[in-house]
């Protein structure tokens, strides 16, 4: 059996995340508490809606940085990974909170259709502002990492929906200061729960494929079976699996059956190329192989259980 592997870490950028995600959890959680005072006593249901989201914003930030944190603790003989699928698991429990809280606010914004009440659009005008601002803050801090990281881009896409829901929300107390159409904050409420969804179900998707250690969409099986084929003495290539564990690390495993019988350092010098091959042109970075020769096992199956 040989395996080999590329990577990398960065424990200075891990503390950047760690810290920025410290300091948008600060930051949401007194926007929460602002919102739901001010929900209350203006009688504004989307501001409440946006103070619910806000606190589903807390609990996401709190998962994410927890995941942050437990994925930077080494493996052991218990845990042989260590706690590399933390922030992926992060980004599962994100994504389905943020359709969870969705489908909360649709169904009260529906209700409030039937039932449109006056609201004080003074105190909504102002709290909505606030988050525009906190939020918008939050959401600069993680933007850089959420294009890189699964876990990030959850915590990242919580913020930025907030940021926009605080807009629609500010954009509502204007009308309904002006024009008193108050039952604008139930459509409010209720474009703001199907972006939620919309935004939520990508990622949740997304997740879902890496813990289910499906394929990565970027990689074609038969394509590496071919290529691999073409290194001599490579004779077969046979049950393969790929599957990514986290944002950083794809891993393969394969048998090989060989034209010959060939030495061990021989196969070493293969298991490198191999190794270079599905790196440099598939971004496979762990690579555990299984040589074979003159083995009776059905050699037509590339993929089984």
């Amino acid at each position: 059996m040989g395996h080999n592997h590329h990577h990398g870490h960065n424990h200075s950028h891990s503390d950047l995340k760690g810290r920025n995600l410290l300091i948008s959890i600060v930051l949401n959680v007194g926007i929460t508490a602002a919102q739901v005072v001010g929900g209350i006593l203006s009688g504004s249901l989307a501001l409440l809606s946006d103070a619910l989201h806000n606190f589903s914003d807390v609990l996401s930030l709190i998962i994410s940085f927890l995941a942050n944190k437990l994925s930077k603790k080494r493996a052991s003989s218990k845990k042989t990974f260590g706690y590399k699928r933390a922030e992926i698991l992060a980004a599962f429990i994100n994504a389905a909170t943020l359709i969870v809280v969705a489908v909360v606010l649709m169904i009260e914004a529906t209700k409030r259709f039937v039932d449109p009440q006056e609201i004080g659009s003074d105190l909504v005008i102002w709290l909505s502002l606030v988050g525009i601002v906190a939020n918008g803050f939050s959401v600069l801090l993680l933007k850089k990492d959420a294009s890189e990281n699964m876990n990030m881009k959850s915590a990242y896409l919580h913020l930025l929906t907030d940021m926009m829901a605080s807009v629609a929300v500010f954009i509502g107390g204007w009308l309904m200061k002006w024009y008193q159409i108050y039952w604008v904050d139930a459509l409010l409420t209720l474009l703001i729960g199907i972006y939620l969804i919309y935004m939520g179900y990508d990622l949740l998707k997304e997740s879902t494929k890496v813990l289910m250690l499906f394929t990565p969409k970027s990689i074609t099986v038969n394509e590496i079976v071919e290529s691999i084929c073409t290194i001599e003495p490579v004779k077969n290539v046979h049950h393969v699996h790929i599957w990514q564990l986290n944002e950083d690390e794809i891993h393969m495993e394969a048998h090989i059956d060989f034209k010959e019988d060939i030495k061990l350092s021989e196969f070493d010098e293969i298991l490198n190329r191999i190794e270079e091959h599905v790196y440099h042109k598939h971004g496979i970075n762990h690579v555990n192989i299984q040589p074979e020769y003159d083995k009776c096992d059905s050699k037509t199956i590339i993929v089984q259980d």
